[in-house]
């Protein structure tokens, strides 16, 4: 998978994240080890993902392939990781789950322009 179909699969994570996030209530028991399971389980693959991306795009930032800054992915992977947890878990505002969304929508259409 090359860095743009990864970005394109990214972004279509994003989007089912989102949905879960406004689909679902907070767990009952934050702690409930089954549910930390199954969590898990679900996000393995996108971390997995994300890692992978964040890699190659420094890679193709550092032969100035790209008009991105390396902080600003290093961010957009934090952000993220950020909103892998608090799509299953709901333990933020919509507002700032919203705004975390959309600093990554736009680094990732910002590097898919720039590919």
């Amino acid at each position: 998978m090359n860095i743009k179909e990864l970005t394109i699969e990214l972004k279509e994570q994003l989007q089912l994240l989102k949905d879960n996030y406004e689909a679902n209530n907070p767990p009952e028991n934050k702690k409930d080890m089954a549910f930390f399971t199954e969590v898990k389980n679900k996000t393995e693959p996108v971390y997995t993902m994300l890692d992978k991306w964040e890699t190659e795009v420094l890679e193709i930032i550092k032969e100035s392939k790209v008009n991105v800054h390396p902080h600003q992915i290093t961010s957009t992977r934090e952000n993220m990781e950020l909103l892998l947890m608090h799509s299953y878990y709901i333990d933020v505002k919509r507002k700032r789950y919203m705004e975390l969304n959309h600093s990554v929508i736009f680094i990732f259409d910002q590097l898919l322009r720039n590919l």
